[in-house]
């Protein structure tokens, strides 16, 4: 760990935790939602994380968001931010899952914000990501995050493989390959992060914005220093992310090998609107009440993908 590291990890460690002191008010009480019993808050321990953002067309970008309320990030020159994250939870009230996330980093209002400051203000302009498509490994992740939150979850086949050099994870449904993500593991840092995001996601024509918080020690790597592969396949819910142009290196890669998370109980959300009744039936609305009615507390996986899925050259980003 050089100076600069030291020092920055110094003045991270002296941020005050992300999670609101109601969460913590709320330990040990029980919950028992759409028939899911959590013990409060809802949380995560020792999970590792795999994060990467790329490039992409910001004008693209908008045209996959929902509603007139959210805009995509701009990093400049036309262009906004693909998020994928990969968190593999071990310890969670619905046992252990993988999850699956391809995001789209957004502001929320009545405008577009400038370029830049919504990383720097995040509350003002509600930055956050939208989620284009999030498949998880159990049933009931699904019957939770979507039923509760309203979060465009789906069971699929997932893995997250950690070696000496890479972080990797693969996303298969109905035997055809959806995604994979492979990282050049950063150098080791150990920077303690203290992170609250927002996720807005489309649900029963509903904008759905919940809040997670996440505390971990992080290695990252930013620029030329970041490497890594994008491979999107044919998976339906994938076909979206294909139109984005994305760029061929990632602007930052993360691995955190042991976060914290805390899933807050507290959402909200708005309606979808639109210029006419026939734009607002058919544009982005996401799935309705029906998708999640059927569903149990089953926490079988589905069985892990293949690593060398056949068909997985439609888009690719080299390391």
């Amino acid at each position: 760990m050089n100076a600069v590291t030291e020092v920055l990890g110094r003045l991270l460690n002296r941020l005050p935790s992300p999670v609101p002191p109601r969460q913590n008010d709320l330990a040990g009480q029980h919950a028992l939602v759409d028939g899911i019993p959590y013990t409060m808050p809802v949380n995560s321990d020792d999970s590792p994380v795999l994060m990467a953002a790329f490039p992409i067309s910001r004008a693209a970008a908008a045209k996959l968001l929902p509603g007139k309320e959210l805009h995509p990030v701009g990093i400049g020159w036309g262009r906004g931010l693909l998020v994928v994250t990969v968190v593999n939870y071990l310890k969670t009230d619905i046992g252990k899952y993988i999850e699956y996330s391809l995001a789209i980093a957004v502001t929320h209002g009545r405008h577009p914000a400038p370029p830049i400051l919504p990383g720097l203000f995040m509350k003002n302009y509600g930055t956050g990501q939208y989620v284009v498509d999030l498949p998880v490994s159990s049933e009931v992740s699904v019957k939770g995050g979507k039923g509760i939150w309203g979060m465009p979850k789906h069971q699929a086949n997932l893995d997250f493989v950690v070696s000496e050099k890479k972080v990797s994870a693969i996303y298969e449904q109905n035997g055809q390959h959806g995604c994979t993500i492979d990282i050049k593991r950063p150098p080791h840092m150990a920077l303690p992060l203290k992170l609250a995001a927002v996720n807005y996601c489309a649900f029963r024509g509903q904008l759905m914005k919940s809040s997670i918080y996440f505390e971990a020690e992080a290695d990252v790597a930013i620029g030329p220093a970041a490497k890594a592969r994008l491979v999107f396949g044919d998976v339906p819910a994938v076909a979206p992310l294909k139109t984005l142009h994305v760029g061929r290196r990632p602007l930052f890669t993360a691995y955190m090998p042991k976060a914290h998370g805390v899933l807050d109980d507290h959402y909200e959300g708005w309606f979808l609107t639109a210029d006419t009744s026939e734009l607002a039936a058919s544009e982005h609305r996401g799935d309705g009440l029906g998708s999640v009615a059927h569903l149990t507390n089953s926490q079988e996986w589905l069985k892990a993908p293949q690593r060398e899925a056949p068909g997985a050259r439609a888009t690719e980003v080299e390391m």
